[in-house]
């Protein structure tokens, strides 16, 4: 019997095995960098537990969970060139470490070894696997885009927010899923209950990582508190603390926003204050369990091996109740 645990390492194990380094070396050197930077793996070892609910043998989820970790991977390598980030896990960026040209080709080369590895799946699989992953492939881009033109939007809504950590996080942990539950043999139902499991815990943790970069602690949650208060993203909290607020709560909120000198500390304490009159902490909080509640009775629908099931409950718990 596997557990998730046990799947990460087979996971860990098969991209070791991996050698991405040919010629010319230059293109390939950061990609085998990106790999390297380490991370949960959550994206295959999700493939492989959906494989695992409906088939003992594993062996064919191990490519298109590769495929879905290169994925992944590529689009941090993208968003950090337009993030102009200089630090991913611990370590220089790619386009800090090389250049941006550097790191926009090889990002591209990503994306195309992870079709590559996709199309290693069983051919009685194949085409289901390749339109899930092409249709993922364009939401995650679709989500991207949202998430930059919100940047200079001043009418986002709520749940023009979800649409788009929806389509940025939920949609890939979703698929990785499914994909797994397709080359394991599940029925179409199965593999779409499965999809909704992925789907509503994506929604319910990233709602939580808004949560955390307010309430969070430092040492627990990974890292600094506040930068999204301090860079006036427009997350959950902060969308929803503009739809309530009136009078001198929203003089004072805007003042901050609008604010382009200002001391960080202060102005994080000062938002938070206002989140906590405005009680969008406990909006937050209620969000995320609708999302939980749906992810559960999606996955209490699924005909598939309970232990894993107990195992992907388990994983979801830990997901949304990182320590504060």
């Amino acid at each position: 019997m596997y557990t998730i645990s046990d799947l990460q390492k087979i996971v860990e194990k098969e991209l070791a095995k991996q050698d991405y380094i040919v010629e010319p070396a230059n293109l390939y050197r950061p990609i085998d960098y990106v790999m390297g930077m380490g991370g949960k793996r959550i994206r295959p070892t999700l493939c492989l537990a959906g494989c695992y609910l409906f088939d003992d043998d594993i062996q064919n989820a191990l490519n298109p969970g590769l495929s879905l970790e290169i994925f992944h991977n590529f689009t941090l390598l993208h968003d950090d060139i337009m993030d102009k980030a200089d630090v991913r896990r611990n370590q220089p960026t790619v386009h800090k470490k090389w250049d941006e040209n550097t790191a926009i080709l090889s990002g591209d080369a990503m994306l195309i070894k992870a079709y590559q590895y996709a199309t290693l799946t069983d051919a009685r699989f194949l085409k289901k696997v390749l339109d899930l992953f092409s249709q993922t492939a364009i939401e995650v881009c679709e989500g991207q885009q949202y998430d930059m033109e919100f940047e200079h939007r001043d009418d986002v809504k709520v749940d023009d927010y979800l649409t788009m950590i929806r389509l940025k996080t939920a949609v890939l942990l979703a698929a990785s899923l499914k994909t797994g539950a397709i080359v394991g043999g599940a029925s179409d139902k199965n593999a779409d209950l499965l999809y909704e499991f992925g789907e509503n815990i994506g929604l319910a943790f990233q709602l939580q990582d808004d949560f955390l970069d307010v309430y969070g602690n430092i040492d627990t949650f990974g890292k600094a508190i506040g930068g999204d208060i301090v860079a006036n993203k427009k997350t959950f909290l902060l969308l929803n603390a503009l739809q309530l607020a009136s009078g001198s709560l929203r003089d004072d909120l805007l003042h901050w926003i609008n604010a382009e000198t200002f001391n960080s500390d202060e102005k994080i304490e000062a938002v938070r204050n206002i989140y906590n009159t405005l009680e969008v902490d406990a909006l937050a909080k209620d969000k995320m369990g609708f999302y939980f509640d749906k992810a559960i009775n999606a996955l209490n629908q699924v005909d598939g091996r309970e232990t894993m099931k107990d195992e992907l409950r388990k994983f979801a718990m830990q997901l949304i109740e990182r320590s504060r």
